[in-house]
């Protein structure tokens, strides 16, 4: 499985997501601009020593990032999704695509792809879930749906 950060800004955040990258065997992808320095220690002391056992990937910029990865499948995550994250259609070595913090993903972006953005639902009283939160529960989803690997 990838899991993709579009500009993300907030160091413990994708510190917590290459942990989970690191416990999953995950590939994260960090698509540039980010909000920090990659040595940044925020982001290292969530990632605590996990970080050697982090397949990290950095894409100077989304269109660099579809370059590379194309075809895919690529899959996105956003509160302006359509379908719940239950209804993605997971693939060994798809691509899970999330937006920045504050402003999520790109709207011609979404558009472009609606028929493959979902959501993590919310009932209660808050506008968005951290985005470390939101990742975990799909990226945990998609391996649960294709059996887990071998071990797991």
């Amino acid at each position: 499985m990838n899991v993709v950060l579009v500009e993300p800004e907030i160091p413990p955040n994708t510190g917590n997501v290459a942990r989970l990258c690191a416990a999953t065997g995950s590939v994260l992808h960090l698509v540039h601009p980010l909000g920090f320095r990659i040595d940044d220690r925020h982001l290292r002391r969530a990632g605590l020593d996990y970080w050697p056992h982090v397949a990290v990937r950095e894409h100077e910029s989304l269109a660099a990032f579809f370059r590379v990865t194309a075809p895919g499948p690529h899959l996105f995550f956003s509160a302006r999704g359509g379908r719940p994250y239950t209804e993605a259609p997971v693939a060994d070595g798809a691509f899970l695509v999330f937006g920045k913090e504050a402003t999520g993903l790109p709207a011609d972006l979404l558009s472009a792809h609606r028929e493959r953005t979902f959501r993590v639902p919310i009932w209660g009283r808050v506008r968005s879930l951290n985005l470390a939160t939101a990742v975990g529960i799909v990226v945990y989803d998609a391996y649960r749906r294709l059996g887990f690997p071998a071990g797991a």
